[in-house]
């Protein structure tokens, strides 16, 4: 006796030297991996860079253009001239050299406001990446937490596994010195041991289970960590409005909702853009030239250089393209107007998954109420059961079948709780809240 004793303490010790030397990783340090590090976010945060440097000044065609050009031209030939009066003159090998340098400026003085509209559609393609990069971090946080609390789940239930791995190896050790002093039967010893090995079983798959889910984890946090560490296993739960406050939220904030009006204020945009080519185009250009050339005797002219400035307008109208810039604000005006079908439509929808989805919720709230109940009723049956199978009033199957139904019990609670987590995470996307809540 005094030796199982000292084993107890020993394998307590280990046990608990293992969980202190077990990382733990809170959800608040997976979520700061996570949008440093996750794939998916770093190529949202990219895009909307882009979209930053495509609302420059730069790219707007506001800023006049200029440019700077040079040359030489060098030329040998055999040449024979003829004058008015009937003589003339040959020379091999005569050489003409010439050179030019400007430096040139021009500016679209007006385009019929193209630019103008051009640089707003730009402004609101810049925020419909925005909200593409915001819909791109809920989600990420959705995967995030449904793996996170997919593992605190799958832990809770391997601890509820291994409780009952351990009751159950009590039971065999007692069926075993019950046997060896003729108290009971081989068979109770062998159903005992069968117990044993399939609960062995069970949480072999459920560690097993955990493994694969933290790798899951590692590709959504963007690192390769080792599956040794531990999660916070408990749920907090927030005290979300009334359905009518969350529709209107909802309504207001919702990432896949803000899209659509973005391109909604993109394509009517683009209907301005294509009748500034209905109007005309003024544009300004100057320059400052040099050219100097060096002629052989041949020519009227030994050599010249100029240089001089050079300035001009330019207005072009174009009275009619063939019926393209019509064509294209027709289409224009089609592409908005599918804009708004397409919103109206994703309103809908969203407000359809809402109500789905708070129902949802609520539902979970009250199987978690009545799985607590049921734990609670399990556990004194069980508790109840294993004193009289002590006493041997009961048989080792009624006892094993209220340890059963004290496990699948257990699990259920632990599963409706963290199902409930999920679907809260689920309403607060939909709402556009869950980059506010402090997790």
């Amino acid at each position: 006796m005094k030796i199982i004793k000292n084993t107890i303490v020993v394998v307590v010790f280990l046990s608990t030297l293992q969980l202190v030397s077990q990382e733990i990783l809170t959800k608040k340090e997976a979520l700061a991996i996570t949008l440093e590090n996750n794939f998916g976010v770093k190529i949202a945060n990219n895009n909307l860079e882009v979209a930053k440097n495509n609302t420059s000044i730069y790219n707007t065609g506001f800023l006049p253009t200029a440019a700077i050009s040079s040359g030489a031209n060098y030329s040998k030939n055999n040449q024979t001239i003829t004058r008015q009066d009937g003589t003339s003159t040959s020379i091999d090998g005569a050489v003409t050299k010439s050179y030019n340098a400007s430096l040139s400026l021009n500016y679209t003085i007006f385009d019929g406001l193209g630019r103008k509209y051009n640089y707003q559609q730009l402004k609101e393609t810049y925020n419909l990446t925005e909200y593409q990069a915001k819909e791109t971090i809920e989600n990420t946080y959705l995967q995030l937490f449904t793996a996170y609390f997919q593992i605190a789940r799958l832990s809770e239930n391997k601890e509820n596994l291994s409780e009952a791995l351990a009751i159950s190896k009590k039971r065999l050790q007692r069926a075993e010195y019950q046997y060896d002093y003729g108290q009971t039967t081989k068979l109770e010893m062998l159903n005992a041991e069968v117990d044993v090995n399939n609960d062995s079983i069970t949480l072999i798959s459920a560690k097993q289970q955990l493994n694969n889910a933290k790798r899951g984890l590692n590709i959504i946090l963007g690192v390769e960590k080792a599956v040794d560490y531990t999660v916070e296993t408990d749920v907090n739960f927030i005290n979300i409005m009334n359905f009518g406050e969350l529709q209107t939220k909802t309504l207001a904030n919702n990432s896949l909702l803000k899209q659509n009006e973005q391109n909604i204020a993109i394509s009517e945009f683009n209907i301005k853009i294509n009748k500034a080519s209905y109007m005309p185009s003024l544009d300004f250009s100057t320059s400052y030239g040099w050219n100097k050339s060096e002629n052989p005797a041949t020519s009227f002219l030994a050599g010249s250089t100029s240089s001089g400035l050079n300035a001009g307008l330019s207005l072009s109208w174009s009275l009619f393209d063939g019926g393209t810039t019509k064509t294209n604000v027709a289409n224009a005006k089609i592409a908005l107007e599918n804009e708004q079908i397409l919103l109206e439509q994703q309103k809908v929808t969203i407000e359809n998954n809402l109500k789905n989805t708070w129902e949802n919720y609520n539902n979970q709230l009250f199987i978690i109420g009545a799985q607590e109940k049921n734990v609670a009723t399990t556990q004194n049956n069980f508790e109840r059961t294993e004193e009289r199978y002590k006493l041997g009033q009961v048989t080792s199957i009624e006892f094993r079948q209220a340890q059963i139904n004290l496990i699948n019990a257990k699990t259920a609670l632990n599963n409706a709780k963290f199902d409930a987590k999920l679907i809260e995470l689920e309403l607060l996307q939909l709402s556009g809240d869950i980059l506010n809540v402090d997790f």
